[in-house]
């Protein structure tokens, strides 16, 4: 079983990658980075941290870009900035410029020092704020500027890319760890993990289609 790198945050969308991952190849053939990047909360990290102690991945580490917010100004970097979204603004002020080109080829670099040329990364397309690097022409483009710059063959998954947050609910399900991932990850913009502050946009984002799920369970099936 060819080993796998999953790109970390401890969120709800890299937390479901993860457990699809353990599922999928075993633990002992799953690694995970997760990137501290001067981020809202340094919660995020350390959670990312604990679960990836818990699932008892093959490895885990943490890589400190601690120079971000010199070069770019987002509401995720700066916490006195109130989150929104301005008038005629293509996406919200929480885009963070070039982060998963970023992490991406910064895991890919930090992968092939191990012999690991799968990654995978919990981006979606279908049901998020229309960031530009989340959308699947990006993850296409990233995996082929991967193979050319360092002259080999990478495997870039993004296996949340076309699903609705009630069916990223529904997989988790399928997993067995709804509850985990509903409980145990950040996904909220205010720090608070779990369901969060459920204000935010992330916050209202995830309970909408985690009770989406919850009714489609309930509906007698045809």
């Amino acid at each position: 079983m060819n080993p796998i790198l999953v790109i970390f945050s401890g969120g709800q969308d890299s937390t479901t990658c993860l457990m699809k991952a353990i599922a999928e190849r075993g633990a002992e053939n799953v690694h995970t980075v997760t990137f501290s990047y001067g981020q809202r909360h340094a919660l995020e990290v350390q959670l990312a941290e604990a679960i990836a102690r818990e699932q008892h991945v093959a490895s885990h580490k943490t890589i400190t870009v601690d120079w971000y917010r010199d070069i770019t100004h987002n509401a995720l970097l700066d916490p006195s900035m109130t989150i929104g979204r301005a008038e005629n603004a293509p996406f919200p002020n929480t885009f963070v410029e070039g982060r998963n080109a970023l992490f991406i080829l910064t895991a890919a670099i930090y992968a092939k020092s191990k012999g690991i040329y799968d990654l995978m990364i919990g981006v979606s397309d279908a049901d998020y704020s229309g960031y530009p690097d989340c959308r699947a022409p990006f993850i296409r483009s990233m995996n082929a500027t991967l193979n050319l710059a360092m002259d080999c063959t990478f495997t870039l998954y993004a296996p949340l890319q076309h699903l609705t947050k009630e069916q990223e609910w529904a997989l988790a399900d399928r997993l067995g760890c709804l509850e985990y991932i509903r409980t145990r990850t950040l996904t909220c913009y205010e720090g608070i993990p779990g369901d969060g502050c459920g204000k935010c946009p992330s916050c209202k984002l995830r309970a909408a289609g985690l009770k989406a799920y919850l009714e489609s369970k309930q509906r007698p099936q045809a």
